[in-house]
């Protein structure tokens, strides 16, 4: 099911964080953090069940993520509800990209995925 015929409309919203304390540059391991903020618009309840990550750094190597639920929880959304939530993810460049989408199903067992438009993880300064 496409995001156009989804059962109710999901918002996700997406901030990054590199962290330097736990990267290591001369090692190639460059940690970011992820906040993902996610809002029901919708008129149906529906909860997120699983997510799929792919993970690209700048040279073109991919690390694909699936798993349930998003830290620990698969949240329920009624409407106009939020959810929001800071995981973290390592590259091996100073840039890299990361896009996916979750699985959800609202309470009356329609599934439908939520796609998330890839975003940049770049260590400040490393992109003009």
């Amino acid at each position: 099911m496409s995001a156009a015929d989804a059962p109710t409309e999901i918002e996700v919203r997406v901030r990054t964080r590199y962290l330097p304390e736990q990267s290591a540059p001369d090692l190639g391991r460059y940690v970011f953090a992820y906040t993902i903020r996610i809002v029901n618009h919708g008129p149906l309840p529906a909860r997120l069940i699983s997510r799929h990550w792919v993970i690209t750094d700048a040279d073109g190597r991919v690390q694909e993520v699936h798993g349930l639920g998003v830290v620990g929880e698969q949240p329920r959304l009624e409407p106009g509800e939020v959810f929001e939530y800071t995981s973290g993810t390592v590259v091996e460049t100073p840039v890299g990209t990361m896009e996916g989408s979750y699985q959800m199903i609202t309470d009356d067992g329609t599934p439908f995925d939520v796609p998330v438009p890839a975003f940049t993880l770049s260590v400040p300064l490393a992109l003009h």
